[in-house]
């Protein structure tokens, strides 16, 4: 099983244009093969715009 921590969470979104909204992000994630917890956390961030990787890390990793 793959981890969720942030190293995964910058290889999972990596090449993601800022700001991005939830659907990118995980279209983002599932074209650079992130494992299915990793796509699971991030398609159930709040559907707002995310203006960077920090962004997007403080929502999946405190619960934001």
């Amino acid at each position: 099983m793959a981890e969720t921590n942030p190293i995964a969470l910058q290889k999972a979104l990596k090449g993601a244009p800022y700001p991005s909204d939830r659907d990118k992000l995980v279209e983002v994630a599932k074209k650079n093969k992130a494992g299915r917890d990793m796509v699971d956390k991030i398609s159930h961030l709040d559907a707002k715009t995310y203006d960077s990787p920090a962004d997007v890390q403080k929502a999946v990793f405190r619960g934001e």
